[in-house]
């Protein structure tokens, strides 16, 4: 866990930069709880009427992608920040935890979350999503799964 909280203050510092939508405040204060969303076989992103804005993505373990994106709720006044891993092929459950924090184009931190470990079932997606919070104007996530950086959405 704090690796994964350093990995992303890294991130931050070097980028210098919905599904559940309750309001909450900004603010910059030390990663809050993020949650997980397991979707099945379910694409998260083709399921969902709010806009997504995603990175590329990366391998972050055998058969087990994962990428940071950018969530806008469909009327566009809310958004959170989530990372979304996919488990391919293998056997049984992969655990992992992952972390996803907001940017201004400024590059001043909006808010910041962590999901601790969690089991991504074989063949199927699972989300860990940071709070929503009111949409502040262009905003990007920079995200880490399983210790592996995600680089960064585009901004939404």
């Amino acid at each position: 866990m704090h690796s994964i909280r350093r990995a992303l203050a890294g991130l931050a510092a070097i980028t210098a930069v919905t599904l559940g939508l309750g309001l909450t405040t900004v603010g910059t204060a030390a990663a809050a709880d993020g949650s997980w969303r397991a979707y099945g076989n379910t694409n998260p992103i083709t399921s969902s009427s709010s806009t997504w804005k995603c990175g590329s993505t990366k391998t972050v373990a055998y058969s087990v992608l994962a990428q940071v994106c950018m969530v806008r709720s469909a009327r566009g006044d809310d958004m959170q920040g989530a990372v979304i891993v996919r488990n391919n092929n293998r056997v049984g459950l992969f655990m992992t935890d992952a972390s996803v924090s907001l940017h201004r184009p400024s590059g001043a931190q909006v808010d910041k979350w962590f999901c601790e470990d969690s089991g991504v079932a074989a063949n199927s997606w699972s989300v860990c999503f940071g709070k929503t919070i009111a949409y502040p104007g262009a905003t990007r996530a920079v995200g880490v799964a399983n210790n592996v950086g995600l680089g960064s959405s585009p901004n939404i």
